[in-house]
């Protein structure tokens, strides 16, 4: 089986979470870099890594890397790599791009070149001029960097945060993949409650669902590379039985969500189910006000109103005083909060013990983490 570049793309600031979760899998040779992981894998590890990975947005075979400052050194370069080895005959292969500080800045035109390229490329090992593009789809995309051109081939198709549960979504959500990042930045684990005040669609509880019962988030959606012609289908059948056979569904969970919002509670709770938790995930509807979280050493996490009008952020202001003040009757707790208010903490009452700063879509946000005791060890 030929090793292979993969790539493993990273929201900015999370690319530390996405290499400890790739390292957790048992990979070791990887590079980190701003917006991504590369690492050595092979065909299993493409299934694999899209069906485990928590916090990637998606899985890339690296093609090339070479410097492109004029279209023929970007034309060259292309046509220069293995494409017939992965392009069927009735392939359809799409070119996306960007650039960035590079001298060749028109995207449309690279795109074009590269698509050019590659289609000589497979004119040579088909013996045809035309090409149906009716078969498998196989995204390419041209990434221009600091006159560094990056060709990459994507496994993945909708990014991973897009799991298969959700089939509404309430208004400003937190993608799937972040709070997956931020559960795995808290001290949570499945022997712990936890509790969302601000749940909205439950996305949170979920995510700790899945990670709790050691479930693959990629278990229960497809990606275009199972229509492969490289990948047999064996190995794709290999990966989801793994997957199937390392989850544990005996282990208790003590999920709890509210929110004011009667319909984001009826989201959240159709996502549960749909995920497979209808039965370990509690949801109310109350005011984060009155929310009383149960048990000792639990983790509350949230993603709370962030406030764009005026009027809202006297809200979202009284909102972190109250849970501030919920923090304060429940000592044994730790608490966990992204939020873009820079007052955050002196609305809390107290310092962090630990900030981190993550970016929830384009909004630049701080993690803070009120860190309350351990649980006691268990003899």
């Amino acid at each position: 089986m030929p090793r292979l570049q993969l790539i493993a793309t990273a929201p900015m600031g999370l690319e530390a979470i996405v290499a400890r979760e790739l390292k957790d899998l048992g990979y070791t040779d990887m590079e980190v870099e701003n917006g991504r992981v590369t690492f050595a894998g092979d065909l299993q590890d493409i299934c694999r890594c899209n069906l485990w990975l928590r916090t990637s947005d998606r899985i890339l075979v690296k093609m090339g890397e070479f410097p492109a400052k004029t279209f023929d050194e970007l034309f060259e370069g292309t046509k220069a790599l293995p494409w017939e080895d992965w392009i069927p005959s009735d392939g359809e292969f799409p070119v996306e791009g960007r650039s960035h500080h590079s001298q060749l800045s028109s995207v449309p035109a690279c795109q074009g070149i590269v698509k050019k390229a590659i289609v000589e490329k497979l004119k040579q090992s088909y013996h045809t001029d035309w090409f149906q593009e009716n078969g498998a789809r196989y995204v390419i995309e041209v990434n221009l960097h600091k006159d560094m051109a990056l060709l990459t081939l994507d496994t993945t198709g909708p990014a991973l945060h897009k799991r298969g549960y959700r089939k509404l979504v309430t208004e400003a959500p937190i993608k799937e993949t972040m709070a997956a990042a931020m559960l795995q930045l808290s001290r949570w684990n499945a022997s712990r409650p936890l509790y969302d005040p601000c749940c909205g669609s439950g996305t949170f509880l979920i995510e700790a669902a899945l990670m709790g019962w050691n479930i693959a988030p990629g278990l229960r959606r497809s990606f275009p590379s199972e229509h492969w012609r490289i990948i047999p289908e064996k190995l794709w059948t290999e990966a989801r039985e793994e997957a199937f056979d390392s989850v544990r569904d005996d282990e208790p969970l003590q999920l709890t969500g509210s929110d004011i919002d009667p319909q984001a509670i009826e989201v959240a709770k159709a996502a549960a189910k749909s995920a497979g938790f209808g039965r370990e995930i509690t949801f109310n509807v109350i005011p984060a006000a009155k929310a009383k979280p149960e048990g000792e050493y639990g983790c509350l996490i949230t993603n709370p109103p962030y406030g764009e009008r005026l009027s809202e952020k006297n809200e979202v202001e009284k909102l972190i005083r109250q849970l501030g003040h919920t923090a304060a009757q429940l000592p044994t707790w730790s608490f966990f909060a992204i939020s873009p208010t820079k007052q955050f903490e002196h609305y809390f009452g107290r310092k962090a013990d630990k900030r981190r700063k993550l970016y929830n879509g384009r909004i630049e946000c701080q993690y803070y983490q009120f860190l309350g005791p351990l649980p006691p060890r268990k003899h």
